[in-house]
């Protein structure tokens, strides 16, 4: 098992990371919610030993530090900026999956000159990921947003019961909604299973990376929590978008929306078999794929 590393931050924040090879090229991994570095485990063993491939904790996942709350996706976008800074890092590729393709967005809007290429694995649209009320029967109330990350917490479907797992560490409780959820093609080794599930247990900052989720909003567009910065058109590198077929948390809807905002320098690859984790589903294929566009 790789060993976790850690740096601490010019904002004081101590991220936990994972670290292999070394070459001409840096890959940066950003995870996605409910998550951490180890889950990427599947791609640094497919990856070859040329490649320099960083993968941090966010701010207030895995065993990172969460002193300062986040407000939104781009205040994880400049950690990892902090992050390459304090690694030397001066222009890698930067994959985000699901959560993590926003802040890899965000992170190749504000810093053009250190995102060499973009890779949003199953990403969360650059529209946000939206969390409405819902009524007493537990229906969404499309267009019923809440007022802060507060009143999101109390969100009976969405948000509360992860919430209180994560408080009880309930092993049970995470480990159904996963497999319910994410592995709905294939189910992950057990090993490798109790290991993510017990990471995500980890978690500090949910219901305020929910709210930055819903926040998100980087067209020119109202996503009924804000306007919108439009700054989705400073993104101008090279872009592979990878989706799920069977992807039960980020809709088709959402991987096409990057891809229409971003099509002039977008690909788009498609695995029919695969769920919201093509690191479980098609690990072989997910590594060719980013491998063959990293180097291309």
């Amino acid at each position: 098992m790789m060993e976790k590393r850690q740096v601490v931050l010019k904002n004081g924040e101590v991220i936990h990371y994972l670290e292999q090879g070394q070459g001409d090229k840096t890959l940066v991994l950003i995870h996605g919610n409910f998550s951490s570095s180890l889950y990427y485990l599947p791609l640094f063993e497919r990856l070859p030993k040329d490649i320099h491939v960083v993968a941090p904790d966010l701010r207030g996942y895995g065993d990172s530090t969460y002193y300062r709350r986040i407000e939104s996706l781009e205040d994880f976008a400049d950690d990892i900026k902090k992050f390459m800074d304090e690694k030397h890092i001066e222009k890698a590729v930067i994959a985000g999956w699901s959560l993590g393709g926003g802040v890899a967005l965000e992170f190749a809007a504000k810093y053009p000159e250190m995102t060499e290429k973009l890779i949003l694995i199953n990403s969360t649209t650059h529209r946000g990921y939206p969390v409405f009320k819902k009524d007493a029967n537990g229906q969404i109330l499309v267009g019923s947003v809440y007022e802060s990350p507060e009143e999101m917490a109390t969100d009976p479907i969405q948000v509360k019961p992860l919430l209180e797992a994560q408080r009880d560490k309930n092993f049970a409780t995470v480990n159904y909604i996963l497999d319910l959820k994410m592995y709905v093609n294939k189910k992950p080794d057990p090993v490798m299973n109790e290991l993510w599930v017990n990471e995500s247990l980890k978690q500090r900052n949910l219901a305020d990376a929910d709210w930055a989720l819903a926040n998100l909003n980087m067209s020119d567009t109202h996503n009924f929590y804000n306007a919108g910065k439009n700054n989705i058109k400073k993104v101008t590198m090279p872009v592979l978008h990878t989706m799920g077929k069977k992807d039960l948390i980020v809709p088709e809807y959402f991987v096409k929306e990057n891809v229409e905002a971003l099509k002039k320098n977008s690909k788009l690859v498609v695995y029919e078999d695969c769920g919201h984790s093509p690191l479980v589903d098609v690990p072989d294929q997910l590594a060719n794929d980013i491998l063959e566009f990293v180097n291309e």
